[in-house]
């Protein structure tokens, strides 16, 4: 898409010593974090330049932290130690999806033991610039992107889904991004090479996760930690396993705050309000965000992921290893997990 050849001109016209690292795989590995990570001491590097998507990114990250730290980089973790000193880097954007350009963390599969975890969140690792240009998106298959589309989204719904009250302005927020991140969804369906509707997407994707819809707002996370180990057992695309895992949790955990989930059909989806029963509106709105799924291209059950039914046990036995319960909109322990694999099985 000509991005490599413009970053390498681009420095090579500043005069600026580059040396690359590649090979970089979806659900990055921590093999290339070690490897990163000696390059940088050996060549006494003092910056690093990630083109590319969450993957780059993220692999970029760990490496920023692991240059600067005598022991091992997933010390950060496994919560083994606090990172006070990091390679700063900066991001060329190729995929717009995990919002890695203006967050402060990453996360990373441990080839030891297959352990995807997310790493402590610290401004370290926020890039010093992103640029984000849509251009070097538009050759993006249409899986790639309605993946990236299904984990922005699920950034936000990570946030809009909590019991913190009186936070009106994050509420309006999360639904304008969501609602433009549809509306872009829809274009790009149509044709793929929208400008327009790829900025905003890219726009959006950044916004979803850098916290500004976030703010003063507790917070889940649990559908990313239940779908961490659907990719890091099966190697699934994220966005896809997300979009398979977040319909499923909203279906679990729909009655713990039913008015919630109504206010996110009516003010996302358009549904209508149903005063006298509140919980035909949540359920229609989630019925909505389903189908959106699939009318991007995104699988919404194991089977469509190629997951065989009775993996789930060995899916809830795999997270015992990061710990048990998670989650602040409801406390997912083993059994709940469980339940909510059971609804994404279907």
């Amino acid at each position: 898409n000509g991005v490599y050849e413009a970053v390498c001109a681009s420095l090579n016209e500043a005069g600026l010593y580059f040396i690359e690292l590649a090979g970089v795989l979806p659900n990055p590995r921590s093999g290339l974090v070690y490897e990163g990570v000696e390059l940088c001491k050996k060549e006494k590097l003092d910056f690093i330049l990630a083109v590319g998507g969450g993957s780059v990114i993220d692999s970029a990250k760990s490496i920023a932290l692991g240059a600067c730290y005598e022991g091992d980089f997933w010390d950060f973790f496994s919560d083994k130690a606090r990172a006070v000193a990091a390679l700063p880097l900066g991001t060329v954007l190729t995929i717009p999806a995990a919002g890695s350009e203006g967050s402060p963390n990453a996360v990373i599969t441990h080839e030891d033991g297959n352990l995807k975890w997310g790493s402590q969140k610290n401004d370290l690792m926020r890039p010093k610039f992103s640029i984000l240009n849509p251009v070097f998106s538009c050759s993006l298959p249409p899986y790639q992107t309605a993946c990236g589309i299904t984990d922005m989204t699920a950034h936000i719904c990570e946030r809009y889904f909590t019991h913190t009250k009186d936070v009106g302005i994050t509420d309006r927020l999360c639904e304008a991004v969501l609602k433009t991140i549809i509306d872009a969804s829809r274009r790009l369906m149509k044709n793929p090479n929208d400008l327009a509707a790829r900025a905003d997407i890219m726009w959006a994707g950044t916004i979803a996760h850098n916290n500004s819809l976030g703010v003063g707002r507790e917070q889940d996370w649990a559908s990313h930690q239940i779908e961490h180990e659907l990719s890091a057992l099966f190697d699934c695309a994220h966005g896809a396993g997300l979009a398979v895992v977040m319909p499923a949790w909203m279906e679990y955990v729909m009655d713990k705050n039913v008015m919630r989930f109504a206010q996110f059909a009516v003010r996302v989806w358009g549904c209508e309000m149903n005063f006298e029963s509140p919980e035909k509106t949540a359920a229609e709105g989630i019925e909505h965000f389903r189908l959106f799924l699939k009318s991007i291209g995104m699988p919404t059950s194991f089977s469509e992921l190629e997951i065989p039914k009775d993996s789930i046990d060995d899916l809830v036995a795999h997270r015992k290893l990061r710990g048990f319960p998670f989650g602040t909109f409801v406390s997912i322990d083993e059994k709940a997990m469980g339940d909510i694999l059971q609804i994404a099985a279907k």
